[in-house]
């Protein structure tokens, strides 16, 4: 039996069957793909098609001997859905589709993703990405998320869901992407370098002094 995210693969309640989640970055997906998912669930008898939190489309109860043959017939790499790692990042339509939007949300999560999708760290980390004050993409429970307002963006980190959930806090706002993308580098690294196993960056600011925090990851 495979093990939960071995071949990109999430084992299911009944403990025999597997979700297979390919990564869709910020849930943008070509009518193409979307046929090859459906002509792969219609072909494998699977359970079903779900769309999941993280705007990955999971198909739901494949027997173990198809996992290999429906990765190779997806011929998509598989999403981070399990793991100490950066998850798929998610994004709302930002100034691209929506008429609430303040800034260029999708641009933004997709260079995100782009960049961290999958890298390794201590703990599990989550990115949001809100073109408006609406977040959303529920970045005030991620661990690292922009909001976007009139003057610019707005970055808050140190939220989570779960069972013991918290509220981001704001480091910095009225930013522009690029000096976005450059300090989310910095908290990363920070996070890297500091954080304990298995620790979220919430976590790992509740124990320290968030002034240093901000001044180590503003500093130039």
């Amino acid at each position: 039996m495979l093990k939960d995210g071995e071949k990109g693969v999430i084992i299911q309640r009944d403990k025999q069957t597997y979700a297979v989640a390919p990564h869709i970055a910020c849930g943008v997906i070509k009518p193409d793909t979307l046929r090859r998912l459906a002509d792969i669930a219609d072909k494998y008898g699977v359970q079903a098609l779900k769309i999941t939190s993280a705007a990955r489309i999971a198909i739901v109860g494949v027997k173990e001997e198809d996992v290999g043959n429906i990765w190779t017939e997806l011929g998509m790499s598989p999403g981070a859905a399990v793991g100490l790692c950066v998850r798929s990042i998610k994004a709302c339509p930002g100034t691209t589709f929506c008429k609430r939007g303040l800034q260029d949300s999708l641009t933004i999560g997709l260079k995100l993703d782009e960049i961290y999708h999958g890298l390794e760290l201590p703990g599990k980390l989550k990115i949001g990405v809100s073109g408006c004050p609406n977040q959303c993409a529920e970045t005030c429970i991620k661990d690292v998320g922009l909001v976007g307002k009139q003057k610019g963006w707005t970055l808050l980190v140190g939220g989570n869901g779960g069972a013991k959930p918290r509220l981001s806090k704001e480091l910095v706002k009225d930013i522009s992407a690029d000096e976005a993308i450059r300090l989310i580098e910095k908290i990363i690294e920070f996070y890297k370098a500091n954080a304990k196993p298995h620790q979220r960056l919430g976590a790992m600011l509740e124990k320290m002094d968030f002034d240093e925090f901000k001044s180590a990851v503003l500093s130039e």
